[in-house]
């Protein structure tokens, strides 16, 4: 009775670590666009720490398996972040629509000698004023845009702020999505191009692969605040060097 009930234990747990240990297998996808045929960029499984690249008409190959987190970014498309099902990885050709890009400039008037006679109720528009007499003797931080604000910019901890409290009754996902968009396009707006280049050693095609890849990690939340910068820095070179370690699949 005893050897049966251990021989029973034991095909339960050779069980259970099978299946948490599932083998990936090849993923056939493609990348699409209604109006565009995309033929670069970079798709990334995160959990298995493995990247490759997308080809001619769209297509790409990684190992991947049910609950996996890809990652898909590239110049001419908005980012994009999937969890996989076990019918994406029963698809022939999975495939993944991708939003483009919209590259359209905002036009920036800052007038220097523009006089305020009053003050809004709110403390936000004492906030929002630039001061830019008092700039002019604050030492630069060659790191980023500015020790406090972002210089002519656009306020995206505000954005997120204000677009979670619109959706904190909708479902998470969506509240989720916007928190990788926010973290990515706070962090690009507050360091230079040469920071992720120079000091992080990234090309340039790679740079929103690797914010995405930090998006993920619940930890940079946490970051997106302007009193955080510096834990900012240290939280990006330290992901950095797990993403340098990453397995590049070359086509």
């Amino acid at each position: 009775m005893k050897n049966s009930l251990a021989v029973f234990v034991v095909c339960l747990f050779c069980q259970i670590a099978l299946g948490q240990n599932t083998a990936r297998i090849p993923l056939h996808g493609q990348v699409v666009n209604t109006s565009l045929s995309i033929e670069s960029g970079h798709v990334m499984n995160i959990n298995a720490n493995a990247r490759t690249f997308i080809g001619a008409g769209g297509l790409f190959d990684i190992l991947a398996k049910p609950k996996d987190t890809l990652v898909f970014t590239g110049m001419a498309f908005q980012s994009k972040k999937i969890v996989l099902t076990e019918k994406d990885c029963a698809e022939i050709l999975f495939t993944v629509p991708l939003e483009l890009v919209n590259n359209q400039l905002k036009e920036v008037v800052v007038h220097k000698d523009l006089k305020v006679k009053t003050l809004g109720v709110g403390s936000q528009a004492i906030v929002d004023m630039q001061f830019e007499d008092d700039k002019q003797s604050t030492a630069k931080n060659s790191a980023m845009y500015s020790d406090q604000t972002i210089k002519y910019g656009t306020d995206f901890v505000r954005i997120f702020k204000d677009i979670k409290k619109l959706l904190r009754k909708k479902d998470d996902v969506k509240e989720e999505e916007i928190s990788d968009i926010a973290f990515v396009a706070y962090t690009k707006d507050n360091f230079k191009p040469d920071f992720f280049t120079k000091t992080l050693g990234l090309k340039e095609d790679e740079i929103d692969l690797f914010l995405m890849y930090c998006s993920n990690d619940p930890e940079s939340k946490r970051h997106v605040d302007p009193d955080q910068k510096f834990e900012l820095i240290d939280f990006l070179i330290n992901k950095n060097k797990e993403f340098k370690k990453s397995n590049v699949v070359q086509k």
